[in-house]
């Protein structure tokens, strides 16, 4: 007995000399990504999976870039882009495109990008076409939502979800200024409309609004805003205050058009939003988020984000994904 209370007290000695080292603030939270090999580059990732079961991955640059995978780990090798040459949409920017949000309806796979430059308020969300995924399948279908210098909204970081019933969808977008809208969308064959109810369901009132990168995700009778919140996408780690640089948040409401809460209740138009992942180890500024129901994993979020051990340039960021877990009606990676 006497043997066994002297290694105890060694053992917690050890834990707690470790515990000096690393502070319950810094601990890791959060488990790090999922494995990822071959073209790992990405920037507002949206990710889906064919019905052959190929992965495919969209991501800012580059007119949509294209991975593909037979694996959600890799090795995804790049294999094009959606847009050829340029969007049809006249405006600055319409060479490199940003925050594709990629959904399958009836038939169709829809592609929606973003046009716009740095600190831009003159944008526009359009969308292309497809029936294969495939480079060079795509046909561009130019504007749904714009905005200019009067506009209370940044028509980027578009993302559309299903309602209630079949033929009821909304489109949801923003960034900063006033942060997120939605509004009810008409889908008729290949063409997406703009059909009133415009809305903001998102806001932080703070600072300069940093919030942006509005998913929905429908489970059951409950859907789900995620949002990346914080500072993007210009960083220094020795000076950025580690809670304020890009994370992921969740509210969730019992309708498609809100009002959003989070798990304190508090109202994601003032502010609100549960933690789901943040910086953690060398895991720096996760964001530009996105979910899919994977018949090889469950739910999944993916994302992307750098890792400081080899650097936090914009050209560095990672594709992240974690398989999501449900705690009493919230998600948690």
């Amino acid at each position: 007995m006497m043997l066994f209370g002297a290694l105890l007290s060694v053992l917690l000695t050890s834990l707690d000399s470790v515990r000096a080292q690393y502070p319950v603030s810094v601990q890791a939270q959060y488990p790090d990504p999922g494995a990822c090999s071959g073209e790992c580059f990405t920037h507002d990732p949206a990710v889906i999976k064919r019905a052959d079961g190929k992965y495919f991955r969209f991501s800012t640059l580059d007119l949509i870039g294209i991975s593909t995978a037979d694996n959600l780990a890799g090795p995804w090798t790049r294999s094009g882009s959606v847009i050829q040459g340029a969007s049809v949409i006249d405006i600055a920017g319409k060479d490199v495109l940003w925050a594709p949000d990629v959904v399958y309806i009836r038939g169709n796979y829809y592609c929606f990008y973003s046009v716009s430059v740095s600190s831009s308020h003159n944008s526009a969300i359009g969308y292309a076409i497809s029936t294969t995924l495939e480079s060079g399948s795509w046909s561009d279908q130019g504007a749904v939502v714009t905005s200019n210098s009067n506009s209370p909204y940044n028509a980027i970081d578009s993302n559309i979800v299903n309602g209630t019933g079949d033929n009821e969808w909304y489109i949801q977008w923003g960034s900063y200024w006033n942060n997120i809208y939605q509004s009810r969308a008409s889908l008729d064959g290949k063409y997406v409309f703009r059909s009133g109810n415009e809305h903001q369901i998102a806001y932080e009132p703070s600072g300069n609004h940093k919030m942006e990168g509005a998913f929905i995700w429908k489970r059951d009778t409950t859907w789900y805003l995620f949002l990346s919140k914080g500072i993007c996408c210009t960083y220094d780690p020795a000076t950025d205050p580690i809670d304020q640089v890009y994370h992921i948040t969740v509210c969730k409401s019992s309708n498609p058009a809100g009002p959003y809460v989070d798990k304190n209740g508090v109202a994601c138009t003032n502010g609100g939003g549960t933690t789901v992942l943040a910086s953690h180890g060398n895991i720096y500024a996760p964001g530009g988020q996105g979910v899919f129901h994977d018949d090889a994993h469950g739910d999944v979020l993916y994302y992307h984000y750098l890792d400081k051990s080899v650097g936090v340039n914009y050209n560095q960021s990672k594709f992240g994904w974690n398989v999501l877990k449900w705690v009493d009606g919230w998600p948690t990676v």
